[in-house]
């Protein structure tokens, strides 16, 4: 039986093998079948002692079914290390009831995962108030690693104008735009937004001085309506920023709206590979790989775990 390997849903063959390439790993594809009654038939190629899975959770359910089934199948073929690999990890959102009988979703898929696999590497989890992400996966390991260092090394070999103000589109996201404007060089503010629903929200800077003839880089962690870039952008636009371009981390909004973001003033729009997107320009198969290295006994440099 071979030592590791690494296997993938058929969703994200391209970023798989580039990270198996990065580990000097084989990259086998895993088979999904869908019956006419929508059930699914999955096949998994031989086991590894330890097996990667690689799966981006976006348009998660059918997902999670397949990932169910796969550790099913590799466990019972010899495995005895699963390592999921999701690089966008769902259903994190939800960490907290706010309304009688709401679930708490974060709490249902962290231990539903934890059963399943021995350790768990994802990209920005979108944790709210959960502190540690280890604490949403009893008993397993768990890494949620920064998409900071790859942007940053991307953005700077594009070259950036000096002037460049990197914005966050919240309080929530000081963090990391403070992390990817302290790697660029470059100053940095959040704007203030209020959310009246998931597709209506206000936003003012506290600043606008240090926004006016200047370009703007807004970063956000998870773009799904585009609400907030859009009226983010606008809003800059009318303070009087030069240029707005975006970069984000997750792309789960439609292809069809980056027409809409170029009609509220976005230049361009940017994001890593961590699911498969039109707008996909920033890989994070090093980011992952130096996480991953542990599994092959090989060292690489950690600086991009959180």
């Amino acid at each position: 039986m071979r030592t590791i390997a690494l296997q993938t849903l058929p969703c994200a063959t391209g970023a798989a093998k580039r990270l198996a390439g990065r580990l000097e790993l084989g990259c086998d594809e895993i088979a999904l079948h869908r019956f006419p009654d929508g059930e699914l038939r999955v096949t998994v190629a031989p086991a590894a002692e330890t097996t990667i899975l690689y799966a981006p959770l976006d348009q998660p359910n059918d997902k999670l079914i397949a990932l169910l089934f796969a550790a099913e199948a590799l466990r019972r073929g010899g495995a005895r290390r699963l390592v999921l690999v999701a690089p966008y990890l769902c259903y994190m959102r939800q960490d907290a009831a706010f309304h009688p009988g709401e679930a708490i979703s974060q709490r249902a898929m962290g231990t539903l995962l934890a059963t399943l696999v021995d350790r768990i590497v994802t990209v920005d989890a979108h944790l709210h108030r959960t502190p540690n992400i280890r604490s949403v996966f009893p008993g397993i390991e768990a890494q949620n690693l920064s998409a900071m260092p790859a942007i940053a090394d991307a953005l700077g070999a594009d070259g950036l104008d000096p002037a460049t103000v990197v914005i966050g589109p919240d309080a929530e996201s000081e963090p990391w735009v403070r992390d990817l404007a302290a790697r660029l060089g470059l100053q940095h503010t959040v704007a203030r937004k209020t959310r009246q629903g998931d597709r209506s929200v206000d936003i003012d800077f506290a600043d606008p001085a240090l926004l006016c003839g200047r370009p703007a880089l807004m970063v956000d962690d998870i773009v799904s309506s585009g609400t907030t870039l859009m009226v983010a952008a606008r809003a800059l636009r009318a303070i009087g920023a030069t240029a707005v371009d975006a970069v984000v981390t997750h792309a789960l909004f439609p292809a069809a709206l980056v027409a809409a973001f170029a009609d509220a003033g976005i230049r361009s729009i940017r994001s890593t590979d961590s699911v498969p997107h039109p707008t996909n320009a920033i890989t994070l198969d090093k980011t992952l790989a130096a996480a991953l290295s542990s599994e092959l006994g090989t060292t690489h440099s950690l600086e991009t775990t959180r």
